[in-house]
């Protein structure tokens, strides 16, 4: 099966290593950093979400009228929102896009950045509402008929909507998370397991656990799997190294600076990460910096196991063939994200992503 590649959609310039230029939401940036995916070989972006951060779905409708072929990943919190208006939302933005949507729903793992927006549910309750929200969401989208719904977070009677995604039957949906709720809700109800780059032991074990669970809960079609690096790649091991020392402390100075560090990228609630996602990275981090061939830990410890931050360091040719090592784990979707986020998505699309391709289809031809 052929492998895609996701980027990241971001609305400035501003990363955990470098201060933004401007405000949050930078237009002309986030078209900038569009095309530069569509035209150096990315499938897709990420429209990520946070508390304070610019709407990730209105920032998908610019890029959809800005790209005509790069497929967007639309985040999405379901304390947001009711099921039902999201629904139209995001069938609307499908026809923006003229069907090139994908919802990642993100339950959340901090009640402090939940409790930002008013969400004071706890952690297994957001999961169980999470779990209703989809549900709905796929009826919405595919009955054409009125439905009612009752559950323990939401109820309707007669809805049905007038506006249908373009995409049949319906846009996928990504869904995250190392938690047990976690695992039970999105192996039930999700289309793209996402999860976060670990060494190959790990990452075997949560994909034989995914699909465990996904048999369980009556899957008959196996998910997707999506795995996620921030690269660091330079012309020779030595450099690619170097380069990673100096993104680590480029990290540790931001974070030193203020009581905010560095903006949203270090923007959490106080003590020790709540969720599992987090805590895994930082325990492969205690047990040491390097994993594997090229895998580097230090990066998550120094933003404190703050999402996607383990990094795969090398030349292209060595960052391909760690990637490829994960393809044959059965992911199909690899994510990527540099630290300067402009010209590390050029450099990695054009160094990267042709040796990745390559190889792909070198196997699916042997196989053939």
């Amino acid at each position: 099966m052929p492998v895609e590649f996701l980027g990241m959609g971001a609305t400035n310039d501003g990363s955990e290593t470098t201060p933004r230029s401007g405000g949050s939401f930078d237009p002309d940036f986030t078209v900038r950093l569009a095309r530069a995916h569509q035209d150096h070989g990315w499938d897709r972006v990420l429209t990520a979400y946070g508390s304070g951060s610019p709407d990730p779905a209105q920032a998908a409708a610019l890029i959809a009228t800005h790209t005509d072929s790069l497929q967007i990943l639309v985040a999405h919190r379901p304390n947001l929102s009711i099921p039902t208006f999201a629904a139209k939302t995001l069938a609307t933005l499908d026809h923006i896009s003229d069907g090139r949507v994908t919802v990642h729903m993100i339950t959340g793992g901090s009640d402090h950045e939940q409790q930002r927006e008013g969400d004071f549910l706890s952690k297994d309750e957001r999961y169980g509402r999470t779990r209703e929200y989809i549900q709905i969401l796929k009826q919405a989208w595919t009955r054409h008929e009125p439905f009612d719904y009752t559950g323990e977070h939401y109820r309707f009677a007669d809805f049905v909507s007038d506006v249908f995604p373009v995409q049949e039957p319906r846009p996928q949906i990504s869904f995250g998370g190392s938690s047990d709720a976690a695992y039970a809700v999105g192996t039930a109800e999700a289309d793209v397991f996402c999860l976060w780059g670990e060494p190959l032991a790990d990452t075997k074990e949560q994909i034989e656990r995914v699909r465990r669970e996904a048999t369980a809960a009556g899957r008959t079609e196996p998910l997707k799997i999506q795995v996620a690096f921030r690269p660091i790649l330079a012309a020779t091991e030595a450099a690619a190294w170097a380069k990673a020392d100096d993104v680590v402390r480029r990290i540790e100075a931001r974070r030193a600076q203020s009581k905010e560090p560095g903006g949203q990228q270090f923007r959490r609630g106080p003590g020790a990460p709540e969720n599992t996602g987090s805590q895994r990275l930082l325990a492969i981090a205690d047990r040491g910096d390097r994993h594997d061939t090229i895998l580097y830990s230090g990066t998550a410890k120094a933003t404190g196991g703050a999402g996607n931050s383990n990094a795969l360091v090398g030349t292209p040719e060595q960052v391909a063939e760690a990637l490829l090592a994960y393809v044959d784990l059965g992911v199909t979707i690899l994510s990527a994200r540099g630290y300067d986020m402009l010209q590390d998505a050029v450099d990695f699309g054009d160094q990267v992503i042709p040796l990745v391709r390559a190889e792909v289809a070198r196997r699916e031809a042997v196989a053939a």
